[in-house]
């Protein structure tokens, strides 16, 4: 079965500490954008964007609410990046580094 790579923006998403604090939040159930701010020291308009980056990746989805629109985790995606980053260790040889290699010496010596 082939699995796709992830895109890009799931990785971009990723590298902000305040978006990977939002997905943090919504692992215990969907948050309107308020309660989601409300939780920072940023703006609202900071706080917005930050929910279309994650949204853009696929990672959050966005449900109305009735007059809401509420945010969720996007759990297939994290699963699809999860699975990703497993076959690529899997696909890389291990190897020492020189220090390990060093230590590995060492023991050797000594026993």
């Amino acid at each position: 079965m082939k699995r796709t790579v992830p895109s890009p923006n799931v990785f971009r998403a990723l590298a902000d500490s305040t978006r990977r604090d939002i997905l943090q939040m919504l692992r215990k159930g969907p948050l309107n954008s308020g309660e989601i701010a409300d939780a920072f020291d940023a703006t609202w308009p900071t706080i917005s964007r930050h929910l279309a980056v994650l949204h853009d990746a696929g990672l959050v989805a966005s449900v109305r609410h009735k007059q809401e629109i509420r945010y969720e985790l996007n759990t297939s995606v994290l699963q699809d990046l999860a699975q990703h980053l497993i076959d690529l260790g899997a696909s890389i040889p291990y190897r020492r580094s020189k220090a390990q290699k060093a230590r590995r010496r060492q023991d050797l010596q000594e026993a």
